[in-house]
């Protein structure tokens, strides 16, 4: 089911906003245990299917695997690397889209709209192509040639849009001829993201600290949101959560005069869900901090050089993990979330 966060009105057929144009959440009863919920039998994505709003008589015909989580001791703090970049398509995204297609499906949608930087677009090509479904894809003319080659490998309908990010977006709302599914305001997209945590959960336990590269928000607000369930089934603690930004395209801090050119991925100076974001900060006792691309391009290389084949908006959260380390924001024996979120090879 889906509730205006605005007005209280619930929907049960697949829509991005309420008619009051409030936003909209997926709200879910689960009834068990979390390891009664767990369905052991699988080690993919599978294995969280109790705690998705999908049917599973329409899964996706691609499975995703639940990714590695690598740790390094770095100064006596206990750095927890997950490889969300060993995704089908290269992202985090994947996770958000193996939902929203399951929900297309059911409602047998097969002509889809998106506007992205790339990783989004991609993910959601790779997914249509298995499924027959037809993806329109709007991107900035400026996404990087490596990404715009595998959109037309995938047989994506490209459209190119001269101008930021935002103008990229408003282009694709007003498309008509496709149902339009932007990552940004899709309630079903956070259902997705936020099975990263049950997998940090189950591989690490409790953590610390969540680093999140945040620009619309999907991972932030998934990892929130699967931490909470967590915390009402385990009575575990939840980690502080950190929305690590760019330089001139901070929505939850200070805006800064310059921009960064390296994180392509999170450069969306206004997103939807902010006043959401911005409530997330301050229940786990958060905060925001942006990084200058000179930070972003020292941790880019430190990451490559450890093994780690990431594209430079990955590495924000490791500058900003540099930044609070040497300020001593991170006790001794802390554990600390850095998640990866996208592939270098797909911006070469």
């Amino acid at each position: 089911m889906l509730k205006c966060q605005k007005c209280g009105k619930t929907y049960e057929k697949f829509r991005l906003v309420c008619e009051c144009g409030g936003l909209l959440d997926v709200v879910m009863e689960f009834k068990g245990s979390f390891e009664r919920l767990l369905k052991k039998e699988y080690l993919d994505v599978r294995r969280y299917l109790n705690f998705l709003p999908i049917n599973e008589g329409v899964l996706p015909k691609l499975v995703l695997p639940i990714t590695p989580t690598v740790e390094m001791d770095v100064e006596n703090v206990k750095v927890l690397f997950k490889l969300e970049y060993l995704m089908p398509s290269g992202s985090f995204k994947d996770r958000g889209t193996y939902v929203t297609i399951s929900k297309l499906k059911e409602e047998e949608i097969k002509e889809i709209s998106i506007d992205s930087s790339g990783n989004a677009a991609i993910s959601f090509a790779l997914f249509g192509k298995a499924e027959g479904i037809k993806v329109h894809v709007f991107i900035p003319e400026h996404t990087s040639k490596g990404k715009k080659r595998i959109l037309k490998l995938l047989g994506a309908e490209i459209h190119e849009i001269k101008g930021s990010r935002m103008e990229v977006h408003w282009k694709a709302r007003e498309f008509k001829d496709a149902f339009y599914i932007s990552h940004w305001y899709n309630p079903y997209f956070l259902e997705g993201t936020k099975i990263a945590a049950y997998e940090i959960f189950e591989q690490i336990g409790e953590v610390d600290y969540a680093l999140v590269p945040t620009g619309s928000g999907t991972l932030f607000l998934g990892l929130y949101k699967g931490f909470k369930e967590i915390k009402n089934f385990e009575k575990a603690k939840m980690p502080k959560l950190i929305a690590v930004q760019a330089e001139g395209y901070e929505s939850l801090c200070k805006r800064s005069k310059r921009k960064s050119k390296l994180a392509e991925g999170i450069a969306i100076p206004e997103p939807p869900r902010k006043e959401q974001m911005l409530k997330a900060l301050k229940e786990t006792e958060g905060f925001c901090m942006s990084v200058s691309d000179s930070e972003i391009d020292r941790a880019f290389n430190d990451l490559i050089s450890m093994g780690f084949l990431i594209e430079p908006t990955s590495a924000v959260v490791f500058a900003a993990f540099k930044k609070l380390l040497e300020r001593g924001e991170f006790e001794k024996g802390s554990k600390v979330l850095l998640p990866l979120t996208g592939s270098g090879l797909k911006v070469i």
